[in-house]
């Protein structure tokens, strides 16, 4: 995701040979934790760390390695390991970030035997997978605010117990589009059939504009666009989005046997290359958030609330506009995409666990730290909280679930080493180095290989 390097000093060095297709944008980012605050500044802060839980405010020494992914995040939690300082100063949070291979990189680290104290997976299936590395958080503080929805994608998949687990953020996925932009072009409301949103485009490039920036230089777009269309195929074959997964883990479906994916999907990739970027595969994020910051481009694809902050920095007259994908010519199947698709765990076997374990607790169950994530993320709490948050895409999000309700999280029902081999097959099919039926038995065929032994 952001591909922003962090103005402090590298506490290591990582070097990585990335996969192909997924090359063209490297945003490893790592960094310790920022001093404390200059005396004449930290009045306030100082004050605030003094009413945290005394459990968090510890006297003991301790470094902890934070490896995640999500680097979009950054400054945010930067900004909460500076706040940390002010509670256990003694304490050094040691934070690196990256997205493009993190799967890979982080099994290495595994294989090694340097795990980091705190590190990332997908929800749900991702859960089992590192189970053996995670400490069960049951009983722990945060679990008294943490949202049940978040908290039962944080449990084992196999037997529902444990909570192996928190979030950074709960979520909502769809498509941000420039309202400005479809003004101009006499589009009164975004199109939630596939039909309508085709006549869309025509309509967008005969004004000048660019209809979509679609950053498929990154290979986690694809996940995040096609999970849409999953949903749909399950819904109108009369099963759950689980038991459609499930059946291509087992090698038991077809693409070509749900036109919502053989056609529906597809059909959408081509559509988005042929109105999108001029060089798809070269476009990575910070291309997406250009293009759409300065108004070239109607609808940027993939992405989430995580931009909003970045697209207002661009231009803070940005009119953001939110919605589902159109994915059939059933509107109500236009829908946004809601729950938690993150989990950050704890080593269990860390030498400084009571250590994490403090600082986890106080981002949980702290004022500063339930605030955190409305106030500095700018994302969906994943905690209990009141708080209501002045970013467009969670607003209109709230407001579409409770219209409409909210899809299924299906990303979570498969593992990120499938979803990156995923993104890299449509990363083939778009350079025309393979056509739709030879990504389809790829698919097929790694789906099963990758998930079906999980």
């Amino acid at each position: 995701m952001k591909k922003k390097l962090l103005s402090v000093l590298l506490c290591t060095a990582m070097t990585a040979t990335l996969l192909a297709g997924c090359g063209g944008s490297d945003g490893g980012a790592q960094t310790p934790a920022a001093e404390a605050p200059a005396a004449e500044e930290s009045g306030a802060a100082e004050e605030s760390a003094a009413e945290e839980p005394a459990a968090a405010a510890s006297d003991e020494e301790a470094e902890i390695y934070m490896f995640i992914s999500s680097p979009e995040y950054a400054d945010a939690i930067n900004t909460l390991i500076e706040e940390y300082k002010n509670v256990a100063p003694n304490v050094t949070i040691n934070y690196e970030t990256t997205q493009n291979d993190y799967p890979t990189l982080l099994k290495a680290k595994l294989n090694s035997g340097e795990v980091p104290e705190i590190f990332s997976s997908t929800s749900g299936k991702e859960i089992d997978v590192y189970k053996e590395y995670s400490f069960d958080l049951s009983g722990q503080a945060l679990e008294s605010t943490m949202q049940p929805a978040v908290a039962s994608m944080m449990a084992s998949p196999e037997d529902g117990s444990g909570l192996y687990g928190i979030a950074i953020k709960g979520n909502y996925f769809g498509m941000i589009y420039n309202k400005a932009i479809f003004d101009e072009c006499g589009i009164t409301e975004f199109p939630t059939t596939f039909s309508d949103l085709e006549a869309a485009c025509e309509k967008i490039s005969a004004a000048g504009y660019k209809p979509f920036t679609t950053g498929f230089n990154e290979w986690w777009v694809f996940k995040h666009v096609g999970q849409h269309f999953v949903n749909a195929a399950a819904q109108n074959a009369g099963i759950s989005t689980a038991e459609l997964v499930a059946k291509f883990e087992k090698g038991e479906a077809k693409v070509s046997d749900y036109p919502e994916l053989y056609n529906n999907f597809f059909n959408f990739i081509d559509l988005a290359v042929k109105y999108g970027d001029d060089k798809p595969l070269e476009t990575a994020l910070d291309g997406e958030l250009s293009a759409f910051g300065t108004g070239k481009a109607a609808m940027i694809c993939g992405q989430g609330a995580w931009v909003e902050a970045d697209l207002l920095a661009i231009d803070p007259d940005l009119q953001i506009g939110f919605n589902g994908y159109p994915v059939t010519d059933n509107a109500a199947q236009c829908q946004v995409i809601g729950g938690s698709d993150q989990a950050l765990r704890i080593s269990k076997d860390s030498e400084v666990l009571q250590p994490t374990l403090d600082f986890v607790n106080w981002w949980y169950t702290s004022d500063y730290g339930k605030a955190w994530f409305t106030d500095v993320a700018g994302v969906v709490p994943p905690v209990v909280s009141d708080a209501e948050s002045t970013f467009e895409v969670v607003k209109q999000g709230d407001a579409l679930s409770a219209e409409k309700g909210a899809a299924d999280l299906s990303i979570c029902y498969s593992t990120d080493s499938w979803h990156q081999t995923f993104g890299e097959i449509m990363q083939s099919y778009i350079a025309g180095s393979v056509d739709k039926d030879g990504a389809c038995a790829q698919i097929e065929e790694q789906w099963a290989a990758i998930d079906g032994a999980n």
